[in-house]
């Protein structure tokens, strides 16, 4: 019989860092700082290994994300290094804890990390795996909550590095301090620049309704999750009676989330998370649900997979970059034009920047 040479699952290096932001991210509800992240290196007995990294909003969350992470090695050592089986494996061994909150983290990290490897066993880029080539993708800049004339200055600093897509914060006292907010935008940036904004789920969908009447004269290209996440029916609402597209999709925890909201007709478009919606595994399964009902794509966060993802996307859409996680990576996403341009680079392109990650420890 012939002997299984498949390379298999040696072990686990996970890290915790705090990497400062360049210029703090301002929301409605505080002002962001840096990042907390979690790195996993996944170690193959082939001598390569794996990475990726998954965000926890918080530091308080670092310590238990990272612990969980590096608990959950002894359950996949000596496996195949198989992602697609690893995760089946996981998401039985896990199913009553469920797939969301500091679990379904742990498990998109080492999802991520294996698919990573996996490409790098084979000397491929990541979308080459999935069978899919390299391709320019549309991005949009992030401005936030810095009213109207931190958002004007935001906008006309995004169209002058060359992108036609800008995303702004909004849910000011009253819905003309929104408008004025997007007026601000438009005179800035020109009036070829795409312009989405973010409720951060602030709005009831009663109020969300009558912010929609007015701003749908904006010719706004979206409006992400005026109401809670999970509130699909009161998001369906809020599609109906807007001419605006609605988006949502950062805060599903997995497939079926989707799946719940899709059928809800809460959304025009989805924006999965790569970390939330299961990692690559998840992704792949929710870029084949999102063509079946021809909905468009984006992503949140993780420019650097979504980006290659997002190649692997039959309905992709727009690639929300952000650069504050660039500090710790050697060769951060290349943006051109608006564009993100990935090269033939093996794996997902991320390499560690060590002195970096040394620095920024937790």
């Amino acid at each position: 019989m012939h002997k299984d040479s498949s390379p298999t699952i040696q072990g686990f290096k996970v890290r915790a860092v705090r990497v400062p932001m360049t210029e703090p991210h301002k929301t409605a509800s505080g002002v962001i700082t840096e990042s907390p992240l979690v790195l996993t290196d996944i170690l193959t007995d082939t001598g390569i290994s794996g990475h990726s990294i998954v965000f926890t909003y918080t530091p308080a969350a670092l310590k238990p994300t990272a612990g969980l992470i590096q608990n959950f090695e002894a359950l996949v050592q000596g496996d195949a290094l198989a992602p697609a089986e690893v995760e089946q494996k996981l998401a039985k061994r896990f199913r009553l804890l469920g797939p969301q909150g500091l679990v379904g983290i742990a498990l998109a990290a080492i999802d991520m990390a294996l698919w990573d490897a996996l490409a790098r066993v084979h000397s491929m880029p990541l979308v080459r795996l999935l069978g899919e080539v390299e391709k320019p993708v549309r991005a949009y800049g992030a401005i936030g909550y810095d009213g109207v004339k931190g958002s004007g200055n935001g906008a006309e600093s995004w169209a002058k590095r060359g992108f036609t897509g800008v995303k702004a914060k909004i849910g000011y006292p009253t819905v003309q301090e929104d408008v004025a907010v997007v007026r601000a935008i438009r005179k800035a940036a020109g009036d070829d620049m795409a312009i989405m904004v973010d409720y951060n789920q602030c709005l009831t969908p009663t109020e969300a309704v009558e912010r929609l009447r007015v701003l749908d004269d904006e010719g706004l290209t979206w409006v992400e999750e005026p109401t809670l996440a999970h509130d699909y029916a009161g998001h369906a609402l809020v599609a109906r009676e807007a001419r605006t597209p609605i988006q949502c999709g950062e805060n599903w925890w997995g497939t079926l989330d989707m799946m719940h909201a899709i059928e809800a007709q809460a959304s025009d478009f989805v924006m999965p998370d790569v970390m939330k919606i299961g990692g690559v595994s998840g992704w792949l399964r929710a870029a084949t649900i999102a063509q079946t009902k021809n909905i468009r794509v984006s992503n949140h966060l993780w420019p650097e997979i979504s980006t290659r993802l997002l190649c692997c996307t039959p309905t992709a859409h727009w690639l929300e970059y952000a650069d504050w996680w660039n500090p710790i990576l050697t060769e951060p996403l290349r943006i051109e034009k608006g564009m993100a341009i990935i090269d033939d680079a093996i794996g997902s392109g991320m390499e560690w920047n060590e002195d970096a990650v040394s620095r920024f420890s937790a």
